[in-house]
């Protein structure tokens, strides 16, 4: 079964995990977002809240929940979350973690941020397992897109 947690520095250890070169093209690992974090945290922006996803009690992945002001580079709706740094650890991958995080960030969300009605993201077009991922997760794609740091990218979402 996955779970989904507000992120602990005592899980820090079990998400130091590394990704191989083709996904560390398109996704931080769990400690480059939690360093990206707190320089956000020393400018007073507090609006990112990392998340551990755990499976059958372990830790097992890891993403952000951006409520910050880059979602809005993705959606003009103020009342929308930007999911960020999505991460399964490589050993545990194939599993079906990450689709199953995705279809049960909705009420993640809808229990802790009872204001937020749409998710965001972007996807690298060349990413084509977590396009897949995301849209089998109920994520829409409407043929917008941006360029991001390892290429061009598509613009998803998902209303709650």
């Amino acid at each position: 079964m996955t779970e989904l947690k507000f992120y602990q520095p005592e899980d820090l250890p079990e998400l130091d995990y590394v990704l191989d070169e083709i996904q560390s093209q398109y996704t931080a690992t769990a400690k480059q977002a939690l360093e990206k974090i707190e320089e956000r945290n020393q400018k007073e922006d507090f609006f990112a809240y990392p998340i551990t996803i755990f499976f059958e009690e372990k830790v097992a992945g890891f993403f952000v929940l951006d409520f910050g002001d880059d979602k809005y580079d993705l959606t003009e709706n103020p009342d929308s979350v930007l999911l960020r740094s999505l991460s399964v650890n490589p050993e545990l991958q194939g599993r079906g973690i990450g689709k199953s995080s995705m279809t049960i960030v909705d009420n993640f969300i809808q229990e802790h941020f009872s204001d937020c009605n749409e998710i965001v993201l972007a996807v690298n077009e060349k990413n084509t397992a977590a396009f897949q991922l995301y849209t089998d997760s109920g994520y829409k794609f409407d043929g917008k897109t941006r360029e991001g740091r390892s290429g061009p990218q598509f613009l998803l979402f998902k209303k709650l």
